[in-house]
């Protein structure tokens, strides 16, 4: 093992400990596995068609009324690249409280399917991945293994950041930059 992974793991590990083990609500998406943390997961909701809105990049799916709430409903599977979310009967909506330079933004994500609430430990997450995950590493805040498999620990301040997101929204659509 290299330096900068051996530190890498110890300051994920020192951190994780100095909270305890964390929980994860974990999902499918394109047959993979990922997990957020249940801090910032205020609920889930049966898939509905979200009301598209012109002239949005493609992962931004549409918005939804939630209780009155107008929220931006993000295709996770777009978010990564990877084409958009084929809806099945399992797909539904994970509503995030996102708190970004301390202005909370609830937004609605489309996973394939949400499969448990786990607890993982400090000492079973792994930091990132160097290469090989279909995933930019800088989304990934580390690998959850769980008995014979690992689970990829998004960090929802980056894969969600509003300012990231306007920007390649200002680049898919050039006419709104102005």
């Amino acid at each position: 093992m290299t330096a900068p992974v051996t530190a890498a793991r110890t300051q994920l590990q020192a951190l994780a400990a100095s909270a305890g083990a964390e929980q994860y609500l974990t999902f499918n998406l394109g047959g993979e596995a990922f997990a957020i943390g249940i801090l910032c997961i205020k609920e889930i909701i049966e898939y509905g068609k979200p009301t598209t809105v012109p002239m949005m990049p493609a992962f931004i799916h549409g918005v939804i009324n939630l209780r009155g709430a107008v929220l931006p409903v993000i295709d996770l599977s777009a978010r990564f690249a990877r084409g958009t979310s084929r809806i099945g009967r399992r797909s539904c909506i994970v509503i995030l409280e996102v708190d970004e330079d301390g202005v909370q933004q609830d937004i609605g994500v489309i996973v394939d399917s949400v499969n448990e609430v786990v607890e993982i430990p400090p000492s079973d997450i792994e930091p990132p991945p160097a290469f090989g995950a279909q995933v930019r590493t800088d989304y990934i805040r580390g690998m959850g293994r769980l008995a014979e498999r690992f689970v990829i620990l998004l960090d929802v301040a980056r894969v969600f950041s509003m300012q990231e997101m306007s920007v390649l929204q200002h680049f898919g659509n050039p006419g709104l930059a102005a």
